[in-house]
């Protein structure tokens, strides 16, 4: 077989869908593994469906660096690292110790990244992001400062009367997140009256603070489909 067919055949439409369905059969069968009650029938059978969707994973991975022409630059490459990371957890699995593998377990759910790269809805999702990067940055930027400036404020009014509950700055940001995200658990509260027209004032920048990254990344989605069109 060709390189060339090969190829297609890892870009056709059906290679597509079984790929996907294994990246959604794996996150079920990484859900299921949690459940408490399952008997060691079953848990023999995650194992081996977790062996079987590695071997595959596996052999895409070696096949797409097989076939790429600038084999360094596939392997560095984002989908490249993702690829890996989808099937590295599983390897390293045995040469490391109980704890680590449980962080290394969660490494498998980058297989849900592997969507993207066959999902036309997740290219478009990408292709905004890129877009919009610089606008995004800039809006992170901020929400960063507003989040500092928000501790600040809180304890600034809320320190004397609350020592115990804004200890610090630091202890402050918690609240400042809590309310800029419009969370608001209530395990932080402001009882004086400078505390509670500021704390008015912070929810209000945080109902705005969630709509800007809708805003960007909409219109750069209008913006690629705008592309799309044309190109079509």
């Amino acid at each position: 077989m060709s390189n060339n067919s090969s190829t297609t055949i890892l870009d056709s439409s059906v290679f597509s869908i079984i790929i996907t369905s294994l990246i959604l059969f794996s996150v079920v069968t990484f859900s299921m593994e949690t459940l408490p009650d399952l008997s060691a029938r079953h848990r023999q059978w995650l194992r081996y469906a977790e062996y079987v969707i590695v071997t595959l994973f596996t052999l895409e991975y070696l096949t797409r660096i097989y076939l790429a022409r600038e084999k360094l630059k596939f392997i560095f490459s984002f989908y490249g690292v993702v690829d890996l990371i989808a099937i590295l957890p599983f390897f390293l699995a045995f040469t490391v110790d109980l704890t680590t593998l449980r962080l290394l377990r969660l490494l498998r759910l980058a297989r849900l990244i592997k969507l993207a790269r066959y999902n036309t809805a997740f290219h478009r999702f990408t292709r905004a992001l890129y877009m919009a990067k610089e606008e995004l940055v800039i809006f992170t930027l901020a929400s960063f400062v507003l989040l500092y400036l928000s501790a600040v404020g809180i304890y600034h009014f809320e320190h004397a009367a609350q020592p115990d509950v804004f200890r610090s700055i630091f202890d402050s940001l918690w609240w400042s997140v809590a309310t800029l995200t419009t969370v608001g658990y209530g395990d932080i509260y402001p009882i004086t009256l400078g505390g509670k027209m500021f704390t008015f004032c912070v929810l209000m920048i945080g109902l705005g603070l969630i709509a800007v990254p809708t805003g960007i990344v909409a219109s750069a989605l209008s913006a690629v489909r705008h592309e799309r069109r044309e190109s079509e």
